[in-house]
């Protein structure tokens, strides 16, 4: 190997290795750099190519630069816009530097010419051959690579010039290049490019099996999602999409902020996957929008507030509410205590039984007030249909969910005070007995999953405080009553209902007609006669409706003379304002006639004191009775004239 010296303007470049015979175009832009190939441009048209070895480094010197690089001729240059300069340059031969020269102005060193031998030994030419045939595969493989580079590397004989060419066409570390370049031997040059070109082409066939199996996976979506984007775009040209789009990213934000447990929050999302398939004005999207909503306005996870049970505030709030009912406000206390103790709702179900007017309904938004929470309220007189508490399946047209869902929904939380009124009027008919469908309801071991038809999904209702209230029980089924704990409610007294009037009535009506204390004065004796002569009722409702009656006739009379008109209430002016006694008060003592004998008889109303009067007649010695008598006072006559038979 002879070498030759020469000094050359350098030129030194960042991750990029120029071998022999490689023709690269280069973009120049640093002082220095520019003004080297302005030098060898005026002289000689040769310069000297070395890489940096950082090439973060914008000032480099010399110790930043490789020795070993390339003598290239320049092709071509041209000056571009903003002052850079474009190069096209032709590595000629390998060169080594000696020594770098003293320039402010460009980089200039003493660089020796390597000259390499160019005969093919043996050995040279089986690696050749078998670089040759990897470099086939490399380029198919690759496809950056035109083919014709490989018929071009084929025609090469000179084993350093076909190393120096392959190398130039492929891509790898530039520090790899670098060694490559470095290595004078064409030999030991030939069998390190042979192990690059191996470990590159294994790399290849992995990024392919890689590729090939992402493009299987991708294949299916990336269809769905160029139709997709296809049906967008024709919709949009119709004017259909925007709004359905946007409302279907709504649905989706609302999903997520519902905190759906994990398989309702899956069915949602599938259902709005078919929605988003559909044409929004189909009625199958309707149908299925609605479901949708309905799953998502459902609460479905607890309040962080927990229950507000201080027995001292609940007892406060029963005898606000309500006067009397001791051992009815003692039991509902008793059932918060065990409800603060354990924390849990489980256990019976309270069912306040009583006639009307007793207060069976404000019981339970009282005990609502106690406990903090929400109170809804079902009525359930004259309900026959069994969807009416499970709701319709989706099949139906206009499906909706039952009531307990719907109530649930309305009070926005999962733990409400629950109020089933009216759960003696139920019946049945062949449409299904809504009774039934309760027993699920009101058992603490299996309404924890309760099921909707509507919905489809469980739900649980073991954390709601059902209520039931009822009139009378035998028209409850067994099994139903038997799920339940009966609080009986007796009617109000006479001296309960004066309390009633005077504490809770007539304040509350005096203030919804607009009138004031000073306006209208009741006396207890006119209160009395209300209670005994104009009402016959177990609870206030009939006192309540002639309270208001009176109220009004006072407020005409206020209206027509002036706000200071006042106006007493007595028993003698009652006729004036409610007109003649509706019911006549019952002797105070039992009459003792002949012929005349009392009886007791039951009502809803606290039961009545019966005269019944007996003749005797010629005939047979058989008792007739006349009158709608009952079967118990049939029987009760029938053993008295028994007893007189037997004394006779």
């Amino acid at each position: 190997m002879e070498s030759e010296k020469l000094i050359l303007p350098l030129l030194p470049l960042r991750d990029i290795v120029v071998f022999p015979y490689m023709v690269i175009p280069l973009f120049v832009g640093r002082e220095r750099s520019i003004r080297a190939l302005e030098k060898a441009m005026a002289e000689q048209k040769s310069i000297f190519l070395s890489t940096q070895r950082n090439a973060n480094t914008n000032e480099p010197a010399s110790p930043d630069l490789h020795e070993t690089g390339t003598i290239a001729n320049i092709l071509q240059i041209l000056k571009l816009t903003d002052g850079t300069m474009k190069v096209l340059v032709e590595g000629m031969q390998r060169g080594k530097i000696l020594s770098f020269l003293e320039n402010r102005e460009f980089f200039e060193a003493d660089v020796v010419r390597i000259t390499e031998d160019a005969v093919a030994t043996p050995d040279a030419t089986a690696l050749m051959r078998s670089i040759g045939g990897l470099f086939e595969q490399y380029v198919k493989l690759n496809q950056k690579i035109p083919l014709e580079a490989v018929t071009a590397t084929a025609s090469i004989g000179e084993p350093h010039r076909f190393a120096d060419t392959i190398a130039a066409y492929m891509v790898f570390k530039t520090t790899e290049k670098q060694d490559l370049l470095e290595t004078a031997n064409p030999i030991e040059r030939l069998n390190k490019l042979l192990s690059i070109l191996k470990t590159e082409l294994e790399i290849l066939k992995i990024e392919k099996r890689v590729h090939g199996r992402v493009r299987k996976q991708m294949e299916r979506s990336q269809k769905e999602f160029y139709l997709n984007e296809q049906i967008k775009a024709i919709q949009k040209e119709l004017g259909k999409r925007d709004e359905f789009k946007t409302d279907i990213d709504e649905l989706t934000q609302r999903i997520k902020k519902a905190k759906m447990p994990k398989e309702v929050n899956e069915k949602a999302l599938k259902e709005l996957k078919r929605l988003e398939m559909m044409q929004p004005m189909s009625a199958e999207a309707t149908v299925v929008r609605n479901y949708v909503e309905w799953l998502i306005d459902l609460p479905w996870k607890k309040d962080p507030v927990e229950d507000k049970i201080k027995l001292t505030e609940a007892q406060k709030i029963l005898d606000e509410d309500h006067y009397g009912l001791e051992k009815v406000k003692e039991r509902i206390v008793e059932h918060l205590a065990v409800m603060k103790l354990t924390h849990k709702i489980k256990g019976p179900i309270l069912c306040l039984v009583g006639p009307p007017g007793v207060g069976k309904t404000s019981l339970g938004k009282s005990i609502a007030r106690a406990t903090g929470r929400k109170f809804v309220r079902v009525s359930l007189g004259g309900v026959r249909d069994e969807a009416e508490i499970r709701g319709h399946r989706r099949t139906y047209i206009g499906a909706l969910p039952g009531k307990i869902i719907q109530s649930l929904k309305k009070a926005g939380t999962v733990n409400p005070v629950f109020m089933l009124d009216e759960i003696d009027k139920m019946s049945a008919d062949f449409r299904g007995d809504p009774a039934s469908a309760l027993l699920e309801v009101l058992d603490p071991e299996q309404n924890n999953n309760f099921n909707d038809h509507y919905l489809e999904v469980d739900y649980d209702l073991s954390k709601v405080l059902f209520i039931a209230t009822a009139n009378v029980l035998h028209t409850i089924p067994q099994p139903l009553l038997d799920r339940m704990e009966v609080i009986r409610l007796a009617g109000y007294t006479d001296l309960e209902k004066l309390a009633i009037a005077e504490n809770f009535l007539i304040g509350k009506k005096l203030e919804e007609h607009g009138l004031t204390p000073k306006n209208v004065k009741f006396t207890q004796n006119a209160i009395k006669k209300v209670i005994h002569e104009y009402t016959r009722e177990s609870g206030v409702r009939n006192l309540e409706r002639e309270i208001a009656s009176i109220c009004r006739k006072v407020a005409t009379t206020v209206v027509n003379t002036g706000k200071k008109t006042v106006v007493e209430i007595t028993p003698a002016s009652l006729n004036k304002y409610l007109g003649m006694p509706k019911h006549k008060k019952s002797p105070d003592e039992i009459l003792e006639e002949v012929g005349v004998s009392n009886g007791l008889a039951w009502t809803e109303f606290g039961g009545e004191m019966l005269s019944i009067e007996v003749i005797t007649t010629q005939g047979k010695g058989q008792l007739s009775l006349t009158g709608k008598l009952g079967e118990v006072m049939k029987e009760s006559a029938q053993a008295a004239m028994s007893y007189v038979r037997s004394r006779a």
